[in-house]
């Protein structure tokens, strides 16, 4: 699934992609595969800790590594819906709800461990500019 999702992305990275039109702030789009990479192995310790901590057996540990899994969900529907379906409305409906999820398991992360919840910062940092570029996209490309 991943293969076939970096395939859709990668085609429209280099076809449709830009033909948008931009806005201020927007990153050239060799930042975007490192900054992703770090992101996700941030998150993936993030929640290291908290199965360390918890086994994923308490009550607390199970519902935060579900919130977890939600965002992560959230997080690979948002490649699909902006550069395969290249519904930018879409797209910033979900990246709203990711941000959201992200919180959320930000707030579950820092009842149990507040290193795992500090871990998740930067990618809450980046998808909230993630979310800027995405509003941006759509308010200044949609007919």
């Amino acid at each position: 699934m991943a293969a076939s999702g970096g395939a859709v992305t990668a085609g429209s990275v280099r076809t449709w992609y830009p033909t948008l039109v931009s806005l201020p702030g927007t990153p050239p789009n060799w930042l975007f595969g490192p900054v992703w990479t770090t992101l996700y192995v941030i998150i993936g310790v993030s929640a290291w800790l908290i199965w360390r901590r918890t086994a994923g057996t308490s009550p607390r540990g199970y519902a935060a590594l579900r919130l977890w899994g939600w965002q992560l969900g959230l997080s690979a529907l948002w490649p699909p819906a902006f550069f395969g379906l290249h519904t930018l409305g879409l797209a910033l409906a979900v990246i709203v709800l990711l941000l959201g999820a992200i919180a959320l398991t930000a707030r579950a992360f820092a009842r149990i461990d507040r290193l795992a919840a500090a871990l998740l910062l930067p990618y809450a940092a980046w998808v909230l500019y993630a979310t800027y570029l995405n509003a941006g996209f759509w308010w200044l490309n949609h007919s």
